[in-house]
């Protein structure tokens, strides 16, 4: 009699099975990613934009000499927040990938390397875009933008749950060419730039003692002063789903924002949406410390949350 062998058939898609592949390469080559001699981590990435807005075409914008310099500071902020600040990585070249925006990135770190794609897979990058864009290219509506990030021919956004592999493939696709030269021209404008604006940003040295009223962002001094209405509005516009995480942070100081007053917040004004929720918890704040809701407490929050983008909104730094 003869044995029957049960047969197994695996339906797998062509992403799927894409995946599957380059796990098992991850696997295998991994071991000898250990073995480089000692070098420094490198590695690069491409991250396409496209607006979704009518009427405004990040391309079309970029190829406009005006509209270069404003596109390229929205890129280049966004990345900041997004990688935990202006080290670990630099932007190689800004090209023409119709109808998307190409921005090639070099990495060399790979602690900003991760910090970016966590914020990539989480949506903060493109709320960073979003806040920026409409800030900067001053849109009436906000900025929607279609994104794609690419290590060499990988599409990451097929597994950004498989960290270590967007990792590995972004080290594997090395740069292949030096910072562009129109790239150094743009990071200079901004340079320029940073030191040609007023009192409220001016540079603070080691020497200077920083007065009672005043506080430091981003290495410049800004005056102190109580939360306003404005500064309510602008954090509400801005802050998103992130209301929550701002709320645990200005609560390490407030026992008004002390656990469960955050998540009652959120339940009592469910309804309402995000918006009202961000109001009620900054109203709230504001009534509960009355003369000590300072802006300072609030920007050191957004600063905490790794929210700098919106920090600038309600600072009112202008471009």
């Amino acid at each position: 009699m003869k044995h029957l062998i049960p047969k197994f058939t695996i339906n797998l898609n062509l992403a799927q099975v894409r995946n599957l592949v380059l796990c098992v390469s991850y696997c295998f080559q991994r071991m000898a990613d250990k073995t480089v001699d000692g070098r420094p981590w490198t590695g690069c990435a491409v991250l396409f934009l496209q607006s979704l807005c009518p009427g405004v075409n990040l391309l079309s914008l970029f190829k406009d000499e005006r509209g270069k310099f404003i596109v390229f500071k929205v890129i280049k902020l966004t990345l900041t927040d997004s990688a935990g600040g202006l080290g670990g990585y630099e932007i190689l070249k800004v090209h023409d990938a119709d109808p998307f925006l190409g921005v090639e990135m070099k990495f060399v770190d790979v602690a900003a390397c991760q910090q970016f794609l966590e914020s990539y897979s989480s949506g903060t990058v493109r709320q960073s875009l979003s806040q920026h864009g409409c800030r900067l290219l001053a849109l009436p509506q906000e900025l929607t933008v279609e994104t794609q990030l690419k290590a060499s021919t990988h599409i990451l956004d097929l597994y950004l749950d498989k960290l270590e592999l967007c990792l590995h493939q972004i080290h594997l696709s090395q740069p292949e060419r030096l910072r562009d030269e129109e790239i150094d021209h743009l990071e200079k404008q901004l340079q320029d730039q940073a030191f040609s604006h007023g009192p409220q940003l001016t540079p603070l040295t080691q020497e200077e003692s920083l007065p009672s009223n005043c506080f430091k962002f981003q290495n410049r001094v800004f005056e102190d002063r109580m939360l306003t209405a404005a500064d309510v509005q602008s954090f509400s516009n801005g802050v998103g789903r992130h209301w929550k995480h701002v709320g645990r942070a200005l609560g390490k100081n407030c026992r008004a924002l002390k656990s469960p007053a955050i998540d009652n917040l959120a339940y009592e004004y469910e309804r309402e949406g995000l918006y009202e929720q961000a109001y009620q918890l900054l109203s709230r704040f504001i009534q509960a410390e009355g003369r000590e809701a300072k802006l300072s407490r609030l920007v050191k929050a957004l600063e905490d949350c790794k929210l700098t983008s919106l920090a600038e909104n309600v600072l009112d730094v202008q471009p």
